[in-house]
C-alpha cells in the first residue's frame, strides 16, 4: 500500500515521537505530505529527499530539531514547503533555492541562523525563479540584504525580525508583482530611494519599521506607483515635515509613524483617508499645533489613534470621542469641554488623556461614554472640583485612573454602580470623608495615598482575593487592620504608612503582612506587632538570664518557675489573710484581745528575767577572772 500512496494528510492527530528514517524510503510516490499540528520531534530524516515526486509538505507547527537536510533539494516537483514553527537550526540549505518550482516558502518561527546566499546567481537550472510566498521572519538569519532579481514572480516578501544588515538593495523595486514587503525589527541602514519603488504599483503592505537607521529619502513631488493599505515606517527617518508623497495614501487602514522625528503641525490632508482605518499611530515625535475639529464619518467602527508624546495643544476635538482606542497622553491638551457635544452613544472603550494640562473641573457628561473600560486622567494637576457623578454610568469602566490631580470632596456614591472595577487610583488628590464601602471585590489595584480620607477601612477590602497592590498611605484612616487582608497570598504591593491606625497587625495563619517591610505601616503611633519594633501588650520581650546558673539549670532555661507572677500573688493573698484573721479575731472577740495582750506582758516579762539572769552569769565569770 505504501508504494502506491500518493496523498497522506495527518494534519492535526495526536502524532508524537520521530518521523522513521525509513518513511521516505516507502513513500516514494507520495505526492501529498501534510504532518503538520502535531507534537513530532526529533529531526527531518535525510531519506525525505528520495520522494522526488513530492509537490506538497507541511511540518508546520511540530517540535522538530536539528539542521534542515540538503537531500531536501532533490525534490524538483516541489511546490510547497512549509516548516514553520518548530526548532530548525542552522543555514538553510543553498539547494533548497535551486528548486525551479518552488512557490511557496515558509520557514518562520525558527532559530534559521547563517546568511541569504546571492539569490540572483544561485542556479544556472533556474532561468527564473517561481517563488511567489518567501516567509522567513523571526530567526536569526545575519548578512546582508539579498539581491533578488531572479524572483520577478515574488508576491510576499517577509524578512521581519532577523538580524539582517546593511542596505537594502534596489533590485527590490524590480519586483513588480510584489504586494507585501516587511523587513521591520532588523539591522538595515542606509537610503531608501525612489529606485526602490520604481515597478511596485501592486504594492499594499509595506513596513520598514524598527531597523538601526533606515532613511526614508524622496524628493517632495514623488507620487508613489503604489497604494497602500499598511504603512509601517516607526523608526525611520521622515521628519520634520509630513511627507507629502502620503497625501496619495488614500486606501490606507494602518498608518504607523511613531518616532520618525516629526515636528510639524498635522496638516488637513493627513485625516482624508477613505477607507475605514484600524490604526493610526504618531506617538513619540514633535507633532505641534491643534487638531482642527473636523467632521469625518467614513472612519471604521474601531479604529486605534495613537498621538501620545507629542506637542499638541488646545482642546481635544468631539470627532476624535467616535474612534475605539484613543491615546492623548504627554500632550499640551487644555480642555475636554467638547466631551458634552457628543452625540449619542460614542463607541470610545480606552481614553487616556494622562501627563496634560487639562484644567478646571471636569464636564459632568460621562454618560455619552458609556463603553469606556480604561479612563486615565490622572498626572494633570490642575483638575479641581467634585469628582463627576456621571462617572457612575459607565457600567463596564475596568480602570480608572485618576491620580496626582487636584480633587476635592468624596469619593460619589454613584459610582457604587461601577461593579467591574480592576484597577482603582485616585492617590494624591485632595478628597475627604470614608472609604466607601462600594468598592468592588474583584480590584487587583487600589491606590488612594495621599488624600484627606478619614473613617476606617472597610472590612470589605480584606476580601479583595485578586488584589495585588494596596495603597492607602499619607491619610487619617482609623482604627484596625481589616484581619482578611493578612489572607490575600498574591498582594505584592502594601502601604498603609502614616494614618492613625492601631492595635495589632493580623497574623493569622499565613504570616503575609509580617512579609512586607516596617515602612509599610510607619507613622501610625498606636499600631504594633511585626515587623515594627514595638510589641503589643503581652509580647514583651524577657531579656535573657545572665548566666545558666542564674537561670537554674545547664541549657541555660529559666527555671526559677516558683518565683513568678502566681508566687508572688499567693504570697499576697496568704498575708492579707493571716493578717485579717489575726487582727479581725482581736477586734471582734473580747477575751481573745484580753488573753492577747496578757501573752504579750508575760512574753515582755519572761524577756527580762531572762536577760537578768544572764546579766549576773556574765559578771560573775568575770570576777573569777
Amino acid at each position: 500500500m505504501s508504494g502506491t500512496l500518493t496523498y497522506l494528510a495527518l494534519r492535526n492527530s495526536g502524532l508524537g515521537g520521530h518521523i522513521p528514517k525509513s518513511f521516505g524510503e516507502k513513500m516514494s510516490v507520495l505526492a501529498v505530505l501534510d504532518l503538520s499540528y502535531n507534537s513530532l520531534g526529533g529531526s527531518i530524516p535525510e531519506s525525505f529527499g528520495n520522494m522526488v515526486k513530492l509537490t506538497y509538505v507541511s511540518l508546520e507547527q511540530n517540535l522538530l530539531e536539528g539542521r534542515i537536510p540538503e537531500a531536501l533539494g532533490n525534490m524538483s516537483n516541489l511546490e510547497h514547503l512549509d516548516l514553520t514553527d518548530n526548532t530548525l537550526e542552522g543555514e538553510i540549505p543553498k539547494s533548497i533555492w535551486d528548486i525551479c518550482t518552488l512557490r511557496e516558502l515558509y520557514m518562520p518561527s525558527n532559530i534559521l541562523t547563517g546568511d541569504l546566499p546571492d539569490l540572483s546567481l544561485t542556479s544556472s537550472s533556474c532561468t527564473n525563479h517561481s517563488l511567489q510566498m518567501l516567509d522567513l521572519r523571526d530567526n536569526r538569519i545575519m548578512g546582508l540584504f539579498p539581491y533578488l532579481s531572479l524572483f520577478s514572480s515574488l508576491k510576499s516578501l517577509d524578512l521581519s525580525s532577523n538580524q539582517i544588515g546593511g542596505s537594502v538593495h534596489p533590485s527590490i523595486g524590480q519586483l513588480s508583482q510584489l504586494e507585501k514587503l516587511d523587513i521591520s525589527n532588523n539591522l538595515l541602514e542606509g537610503v531608501i530611494s525612489e529606485a526602490h519603488f520604481l515597478k511596485l504599483s501592486k504594492l499594499r503592505y509595506l513596513d520598514l519599521s524598527s531597523n538601526k537607521l533606515l532613511i526614508f529619502n524622496v524628493s517632495s513631488a514623488w507620487a508613489p506607483p503604489f497604494r497602500l493599505e499598511t504603512i509601517s515606517l516607526s523608526s525611520c527617518k521622515l521628519g520634520p515635515k509630513f511627507p507629502n508623497w502620503l497625501q496619495t495614501q488614500v486606501n490606507y487602514s494602518v498608518l504607523e509613524i511613531s518616532n520618525t522625528g516629526i515636528s510639524d503641525s498635522i496638516p488637513i490632508w493627513f485625516w482624508n483617508t477613505s477607507t475605514e482605518f484600524h490604526i493610526m499611530n504618531a506617538s513619540n515625535n514633535q507633532i505641534s499645533g491643534r487638531i482642527s475639529d473636523l467632521s469625518i464619518s467614513n472612519w471604521g467602527a474601531f479604529p486605534e489613534v495613537d498621538f501620545s508624546s507629542n506637542q499638541l495643544e488646545g482642546a481635544i476635538p468631539m470627532f476624535l470621542f467616535n474612534v475605539t482606542a484613543l491615546h492623548l497622553s504627554r500632550n499640551k491638551f487644555s480642555n475636554l469641554n467638547c466631551l458634552c457635544d457628543v452625540k449619542g452613544r460614542a463607541g470610545l472603550v480606552f481614553l487616556d488623556i494622562s501627563f496634560n494640562q487639562l484644567s478646571g473641573t471636569l464636564p459632568n457628561c460621562w454618560s455619552s461614554l458609556d463603553s469606556l473600560a480604561l479612563l486615565n486622567l490622572a498626572h494633570n494637576y490642575n483638575l479641581s472640583g467634585k469628582l463627576p457623578t456621571s462617572i457612575g454610568s459607565l457600567l463596564f469602566i475596568q480602570a480608572l485612573h485618576l491620580g496626582n490631580n487636584n480633587f476635592t470632596g468624596g469619593l460619589p456614591s454613584s459610582w457604587k454602580n461601577c461593579s467591574w472595577f480592576v484597577a482603582f487610583d485616585v492617590g494624591e488628590n485632595n478628597l475627604s470623608g470614608p472609604i466607601p464601602s462600594w468598592i468592588g471585590e474583584s480590584l487587583t489595584k487600589l491606590a488612594i495615598l495621599t488624600n484627606n480620607l478619614s473613617g476606617q477601612i472597610p472590612a470589605r477590602i480584606g476580601d479583595m482575593n485578586s488584589l495585588d497592590a494596596l495603597d492607602l498611605s499619607n491619610n487619617h484612616l482609623l482604627g484596625r487592620i481589616p484581619q482578611g487582608l493578612a489572607l490575600i497570598d498574591g498582594m505584592g504591593v502594601l502601604d498603609l504608612s502614616n494614618n492613625n491606625l492601631l492595635g495589632k497587625i493580623p497574623t493569622r495563619n499565613t504570616g503575609k503582612l509580617q512579609s512586607f517591610d516596617a515602612e509599610a505601616y510607619m507613622g501610625n503611633p498606636r499600631l504594633c506587632g511585626d515587623p515594627l519594633s514595638n510589641k503589643c501588650l503581652g509580647e514583651e520581650a524577657t531579656p535573657p538570664p545572665r548566666s545558666t546558673e542564674e537561670a537554674g539549670n545547664i541549657n541555660g532555661e529559666d527555671t526559677d518557675k516558683f518565683i513568678s507572677q502566681g508566687f508572688y500573688a499567693s504570697t499576697g493573698i496568704g498575708y492579707a489573710v493571716g493578717f485579717c484573721g489575726v487582727f479581725g479575731t482581736l477586734t471582734f472577740s473580747k477575751s481573745w484581745r484580753f488573753a492577747y495582750f496578757r501573752l504579750l506582758n508575760d512574753l515582755a516579762d519572761w524577756i527580762y528575767v531572762m536577760a537578768a539572769l544572764h546579766k549576773a552569769k556574765f559578771l560573775r565569770t568575770l570576777r573569777g577572772y
